[in-house]
């Protein structure tokens, strides 16, 4: 039995699943971020979020320069390859702060969606005796092993309101498929109350059910699949676009520039209808730039049901 589709259009699921005041995590590591969704978000003007990351990078740049969000959880930040995330200082720095920090380490941040993801109070690890992270956040907590005298540091779960994840393909149900960098997707989802997920190619139940190990969400946790050709635009989807390093240079000064992240903000996100505009306002030849050629990686045969 075929389960009905989940298909929606960006501007539907948003707004259908993402609320003021919820938790959202946008994963996906350094490849497969989904910007079409965070831009989705601040044209709909999203307020008081609370967004979860491993590596906030540009994107929540442009969602905290934008006003959507009261608070950031993460385990780095930064213009990868470039510099700061300016727009973010802006609001953490000085005397009068106005986004709220909860920072960890990257496994920490992994370990609060498996703790989710698997419904458990809380995540032992070792990783914090040589740093100060525990001084800074004080939920990072020392815990005695039940099975002996060992000290540990436990983190809390993280259970996201809603997790956006991005992907090369997945069918009408919502059943997932990525490959390449694989970052903590599947954590964050399992770890959420609801999923959206963004999706280079919407294929038949057939192409996911022929290669199921690159299932790593399956439709049954999902609440909506956007299919968004070039969405996690200017990160990369493996196979499908390289990694726009021009973007991430020319962000550097825009993000420094509250006047020019400001026009960039009217320009390409509130400027355009959704993410079919601004690819044409980007242009096919900056795209066809990013198109990588052919790099097959053998093939598998599952064998003969018959």
């Amino acid at each position: 039995m075929t389960s009905a589709s989940k298909v929606a259009t960006m501007r539907d699921a948003v707004a259908e699943v993402v609320r003021d005041g919820d938790t959202v995590a946008i994963e996906g590591f350094t490849h497969l971020i989904s910007f079409a969704a965070g831009h989705e978000i601040i044209r709909q003007r999203k307020r008081d979020l609370t967004l979860a990351r491993l590596t906030p990078d540009v994107i929540y740049d442009q969602m905290i320069g934008a006003g959507v969000a009261r608070k950031l959880v993460f385990s780095w930040m930064g213009n990868p390859g470039v510099g700061s995330l300016h727009a973010i200082r802006r609001v953490t720095e000085g005397d009068s702060p106005s986004l709220e920090l909860e920072e960890y380490s990257h496994f920490g941040m992994v370990g609060r969606y498996t703790a989710g993801a698997m419904n458990l109070p809380f995540f032992p690890l070792r990783s914090y005796f040589e740093t100060d992270l525990p001084r800074a956040n004080g939920r990072i907590r020392q815990i005695r092993s039940p099975f002996g005298d060992e000290v540990l540091y436990a983190v809390p779960p993280l259970r996201p309101d809603v997790t956006v994840v991005h992907a090369q393909r997945a069918d009408a149900s919502g059943n997932t498929q990525i490959w390449g960098l694989l970052g903590c997707q599947k954590e964050a989802a399992f770890a959420a109350e609801r999923v959206i997920v963004v999706v280079e190619e919407l294929v038949p139940e057939d192409v996911i059910r022929a290669d199921p190990n690159r299932t790593v969400i399956p439709g049954l946790i999902v609440d909506a699949v956007v299919v968004e050709p070039f969405g996690a635009h200017p990160s990369y989807a493996q196979g499908h676009y390289d990694r726009d390093n021009r973007f991430y240079l020319e962000w550097e000064a825009v993000s420094r520039d509250p006047d020019a992240l400001s026009e960039w903000l009217d320009d390409w996100v509130h400027g355009v209808a959704g993410r079919r505009e601004y690819l044409e306002r980007l242009g096919n030849d900056r795209l066809a730039a990013l198109r990588p050629g052919p790099a097959p990686s053998g093939s598998v045969d599952y064998g003969d049901y018959r």
